[in-house]
């Protein structure tokens, strides 16, 4: 599961934010890699100065250990009790540095199939581990198992150039086909641009029912381009957005399965020192997470 979360950064503290943001990246991905690793990312386009973190977890039961981390971890309490502003901007800790009551968080979930009570052809459903699974433990499916890039050519939240975070909203009467046809976008382009681009699907946990979230993590910016070219080229790649679906309701493309202006793509660059004029710093970047497992969480 990923959590983002977001925050929008005050002007004035441009640099200070972003060495609070990493500098908390670096402490989890040391002290607590064995439960999580986060990254660090800026809006490419769109509202400037508003930071994302990437908090990815195996499971919901780690989210707890990082809320503990609140109560019982000295060091880590002492980032946010730490004086992070210069006296000469007046001094202060982290909350000075970001908007009142923008930081926000969103839970996601690795799509699979069956879920939130959806259909796939009757056998996808039971091939899932949550269908096998026994007792009462549950363990979600990675969303590793949606692709098969081999390693050597999967692109995550630890290796991608750019990121970009597509989200849309569902119509409730096509909640099973749309979930196919987003899980087959995807699969095709991870088909086509391995290497290149690693696209996996998402459902947020808390929050609007039926809004799913593509992670489209692309070599470069200009992957994007060979996207594009991708979707005018290759016939079999049209065929998923023209063929119609759902034949006992009437029969629909995609373009009538979402609410209308509910599609938003958001790029996102990973953080450096020194991105947009904030100060440059030669520590070792906080955004490497162990063994490089990214987004196949």
């Amino acid at each position: 599961m990923i959590v983002e979360r977001t925050a929008q950064v005050r002007s004035e503290f441009h640099s200070e934010s972003r060495r609070f943001a990493r500098e908390l990246a670096e402490y989890i991905n040391t002290r607590y890699q064995e439960i999580a690793g986060v990254f660090v990312y800026e809006e490419t386009f769109g509202t400037k100065d508003l930071v994302h973190w990437l908090i990815h977890l195996e499971s919901m039961d780690q989210y707890e250990t990082l809320v503990r981390m609140g109560s019982l971890d000295e060091d880590y309490r002492e980032l946010f009790g730490r004086q992070w502003i210069a006296d000469e901007k007046g001094g202060g800790g982290w909350h000075r540095m970001f908007l009142d009551g923008t930081l926000r968080e969103t839970v996601l979930l690795p799509q699979f199939w069956g879920m939130y009570g959806t259909r796939a052809d009757g056998e996808l459903e039971r091939q899932s581990e949550v269908y096998r699974q026994q007792g009462t433990e549950v363990v979600l499916p990675p969303a590793r198992h949606q692709t098969t890039q081999p390693d050597d050519l999967l692109l995550h939240s630890g290796n991608a150039g750019i990121l970009i975070h597509r989200t849309a909203e569902i119509l409730y009467d096509f909640r099973s086909e749309a979930r196919q046809f987003a899980r087959e976008a995807a699969e095709a382009i991870n088909d086509n641009l391995a290497g290149e681009a690693t696209v996996l699907l998402y459902e947020e946990a808390f929050g609007p029912m039926d809004r799913i979230h593509w992670l489209i993590h692309m070599r470069s910016l200009s992957t994007y381009q060979r996207l594009l070219q991708l979707h005018v080229q290759n016939e079999s790649v049209r065929d998923i957005f023209f063929r119609e679906r759902a034949p006992e309701k009437g029969g629909v493309t995609w373009a009538k399965m979402f609410v209308q202006g509910s599609y938003l793509d958001t790029a996102l660059t990973p953080h450096h020192w020194g991105l947009y004029a904030t100060e440059r710093q030669t520590r070792q970047s906080a955004g490497t997470a162990p063994g490089g497992e990214g987004a196949s969480r």
